[in-house]
């Protein structure tokens, strides 16, 4: 089973015990794992200053679901510890069985075109982590989608003068009221680059841990790929 929280004040307001939410949610992911050979946590967003919060959390959730249980947890990718991080590598891997690095999104919707996991940076998310982690718990992540950006956002909110700018660049022919309120149409071309993982791509990534010694390996994920990949990829016990 796994427990996402993508909000930077829900996960303010569920780590720091003085809410007296934290508890309540441990309890409820023990009772809501039950079914489950185990529980990962992928908390994003953890705010700075609950960094000791959320380490501390997850030795809590680790005692309560107990050794019958498996306990992985999601970290964003990294390449050298930063100052007061968040997501200590070798410390939060003390308390887990398995911890998943989501080795992707070096480029992202805010950031210039580029690959979401390149295999140069790959290389480094993983050396960083092999120092990190103990290999029996070190599973990397391979991403199976991709992005793309747009040379121009069109998309937005405009002052006054801001809105006349863009009329004017544009060429729009008229302005048309609707019920007294002034509206303006025009066409611009906008180029749009994408990056994108196919089978290839994918087992580049995979090919490079497993020549790195990596045993294991997760995808973010399963639904969003090339088809051809599984006929690539074998499971081994």
């Amino acid at each position: 089973m796994v427990v996402v929280c993508e909000s930077a004040s829900l996960t303010h307001f569920i780590l720091d015990p003085k809410f007296g939410l934290r508890n309540k949610l441990i309890k409820d992911i023990v009772r809501a794992g039950a079914a489950f050979d185990g529980v990962q946590i992928d908390f994003e967003l953890v705010p700075a200053r609950d960094r000791k919060n959320f380490i501390t959390f997850l030795s809590d959730l680790r005692y309560s679901l107990g050794s019958a249980k498996w306990f992985t947890v999601c970290l964003p990718a990294r390449t050298r510890l930063l100052t007061d991080d968040i997501y200590p590598y070798a410390q939060i891997a003390a308390y887990c069985d398995r911890v998943f690095i989501m080795a992707y999104d070096e480029a992202w919707s805010g950031s210039k075109p580029g690959p979401v996991a390149s295999v140069d940076w790959c290389r480094k998310v993983m050396e960083y982590a092999q120092k990190s982690i103990p290999a029996k718990k070190l599973i990397m992540g391979l991403p199976l989608y991709g992005r793309t950006w747009a040379s121009e956002t069109t998309a937005g909110a405009w002052y006054f003068s801001g809105a006349n700018r863009i009329m004017t660049e544009h060429k729009t022919p008229e302005v048309v009221y609707e019920n007294d309120i002034p509206s303006f149409k025009y066409t611009t071309n906008v180029e749009v680059t994408g990056y994108f993982n196919d089978t290839w791509s994918v087992l580049q990534l995979a090919r490079l841990y497993e020549e790195a010694g990596i045993k294991k390996l997760g995808f973010w994920r399963i639904g969003m790929e090339d088809p051809d990949l599984w006929n690539w990829v074998k499971i081994s016990k």
